[in-house]
């Protein structure tokens, strides 16, 4: 038998419940969970990270499992609320006595800190698939359309069904076969957990698979075979190998091969344009006319150039359309790859008209950022536009976990930089998470005294410039070499929504000096800006946007930019302290992506792009509380009322 290990502040509390009464049968079962990563202190006085570690816990009748330590469990009280128990592990005659609670009503094992306060949640894997399916607050995707003509209506069905061939391919591209994977089980519960997360792995749990016969998610998704080896790919002599457009296969010899996606999807890619061209016929505006024309082309060509500048160009339409490979977050291997997907939208046209006389303010901000002049040499085109939408539907990658409330496109850097960028903030979705996730995780980690500044306008504001912000800085780093994007690699989603959150903030703060704003406590920016960290960490940090967070999360630690109370447990903005932490983070991302500084990159995301524990510690109170982390969509030509 193995000694136990109890290490760091975390002493492992673990126990089991065990009786002979067979009132107790409910409880034996396996219950799984984990100790987040944890800081230390060697012997050497260095500091070092413990990686997470799992805790899972199996009993009977009379013993007790840990990690492969067998023991004895006594119940000491029982209530109608809770089991309390204790546990005794004998190894060479030293005694470890562990403690734990089950929850009756929610069914879970809590492990306490015999130290201090810190608790592991242990649940069983019906009891936790239960759980992080509830996670997912459910919205419903509508909006006004009583404006709409009936061509117009008739052109939304359409689009609805291209936007499900979209969701097929990014299928084909996230996992593969989606049938045969709903296929492998009879749990509804997981069945829509594989729907939610477009494979076995949870996105918002650092990519962790629903059950071990999964296997680890590839970091290459299905773009690349699942046994190609980074150093094999860089071998592989094919000019067409990084391009955003193609998938890499084997050959029949086992060789790898690069296939454009209107060969590869040639099926659903030839539908998609057929049905978009049909729609194109109904349009109303001869600017979405064209640009549908156009993008049912582009997808048969993959040369999407045309249709980005006709879709830049586009300003009367009261129906928006993105379809097609976007988005490269997918492709965690190189960042090479874009995913398919869909947004169908409905303009609001008075919140557009507030919005878009801030486009002109751009190459003012762009001459204003705080860093040397080589940083900020290139001009973000006139020509972009701000305006907000309600989202109707979502397909594809955007549908996929967290789910997306702006989209800041194209990200053609020659389209941007000729013609700018056109930002849209879905103003419903954006309400859906403010209301439903924001305000519920400030009244459990905003000191009492700053929630009177979590304010629905300050968090529009803070996403809607988070957009702007990635129409400036640099596209191509200033020795010209390349763009910042291949320069960075794999690293480039994860610092460029860095920069996009905090020079977001920045631009609200010059704004708001310039008096663009209107009356208003910028205050009310900064701590909902601060809360929002809290709701985006919350889906770990595998992801970019996950990294992205903790990095500044980390930045603002060691700056002071705020306190947190070891009483409460609560975070409190100090005003002066984060403007300033914001202008020198804003500064240090913007000259690391203009020098295309990789090895900097990656040993910044290595040093603070995870969730530590102390914080972690802080988030499972949310968890314990069931505060959604996330939405979900009812949508739909019914839902639409057509």
């Amino acid at each position: 038998m193995k000694k136990i290990s109890l290490s760091g502040l975390l002493i492992f509390v673990v126990i089991l419940l065990s009786c002979t009464n067979d009132n107790y049968d409910y409880l034996y079962q396996n219950f799984k969970g984990k100790i987040s990563p944890s800081e230390q202190i060697n012997e050497l006085g260095e500091s070092i990270i413990l990686p997470a570690q799992d805790v899972n816990i199996r009993f009977d009748k009379n013993r007790i499992f840990y990690n492969g330590n067998e023991g004895e469990y006594t119940i000491l009280e029982d209530t109608e609320e809770y089991l309390s128990v204790t546990a005794t592990f004998a190894e060479n005659s030293d005694e470890q006595l562990l403690n734990l609670k089950y929850l009756k009503d929610k069914k879970w094992l809590l492990l306490s800190n015999t130290k201090d306060s810190n608790k592991i949640t242990l649940m069983s894997d019906d009891v936790r698939l239960e759980n992080t399916l509830n996670s997912f607050a459910k919205v419903s995707l509508s909006s006004d359309i009583s404006h709409l003509s009936d061509n117009q209506k008739e052109m939304l069905k359409i689009l609805y069904r291209v936007a499900d061939i979209m969701d097929e391919i990014y299928w084909l591209e996230a996992y593969g076969d989606k049938e045969r994977l709903m296929g492998t089980t009879n749990n509804s519960t997981l069945k829509a957990l594989f729907g939610i997360n477009y494979g076995p792995w949870e996105r918002l749990n650092n990519d962790k698979a629903f059950s071990e016969s999964y296997g680890e998610k590839p970091d290459g998704a299905n773009f690349y075979p699942a046994d190609m080896s980074k150093e094999e790919f860089e071998n592989f002599d094919n000019d067409n190998k990084a391009s955003l457009y193609t998938i890499i296969q084997r050959d029949a010899e086992g060789k790898l091969s690069s296939l454009w996606y209107h060969e590869a999807f040639s099926e659903k890619i030839n539908k998609a344009s057929a049905l978009i061209k049909e729609a194109a016929l109904l349009a109303e505006d001869e600017g979405f006319k064209h640009y549908l024309n156009l993008r049912a082309e582009a997808l048969l060509t993959d040369d999407y150039y045309e249709s980005d500048v006709a879709w830049m160009k586009m300003k009367d339409n009261d129906i928006d359309f993105v379809v097609g490979p976007i988005e490269n977050y997918e492709d965690k291997l190189f960042n090479y790859k874009a995913a398919h997907e869909s947004f169908l939208l409905i303009k609001d046209w008075d919140w557009s008209n507030k919005l878009a006389r801030l486009a002109g303010f751009l190459p003012m901000l762009q001459k204003e950022l705080p860093v040397p002049p080589k940083y900020k040499r290139e001009t973000p085109g006139t020509n972009s536009d701000l305006n907000v939408y309600d989202a109707v539907y979502y397909a594809g990658d955007c549908n996929a976990g967290s789910k997306t409330i702006a989209i800041n496109l194209p990200n053609d850097p020659a389209v941007r930089s000729a013609y700018g960028s056109r930002k849209l903030q879905l103003k419903n979705s954006i309400r859906y998470k403010f209301e439903k996730i924001l305000v519920p995780i400030s009244n459990v980690l905003i000191t009492e005294s700053q929630r009177k500044y979590i304010d629905f306008d300050a968090f529009f504001e803070n996403t809607m410039f988070h957009e702007v912000a990635h129409g400036l800085g640099l596209d191509y780093t200033i020795d010209g070499k390349s763009t910042v994007r291949e320069a960075l690699k794999e690293t480039y989603s994860s610092i460029e929504e860095g920069k996009a959150d905090i020079l977001g903030l920045y631009i609200v703060s010059k704004l708001n000096e310039m008096g663009e704003l209107g009356e208003k406590d910028l205050m009310t920016n900064y701590v909902t800006f601060m809360a929002g960290i809290f709701r985006s960490v919350r889906f770990g940090a595998a992801s970019a946007h996950g990294k992205a967070n903790m990095i500044r999360f980390y930045y603002f630690q060691e700056a002071g930019a705020f306190s947190r109370d070891e009483q409460s447990g609560t975070y409190s903005v100090n005003f002066e302290k984060m403007k300033e932490a914001m202008q020198n983070l804003t500064r240090d991302i913007i000259s690391l992506q203009g020098d295309g500084d990789y090895e900097k990159a990656k040993l910044l995301i290595e040093e603070k792009g995870f969730i530590r524990e102390d914080l972690q510690n802080d988030l499972n109170r949310l968890n314990e509380l069931s505060i959604p982390v996330d939405i979900v969509f009812e949508q739909g030509p019914e839902v639409l009322g057509l």
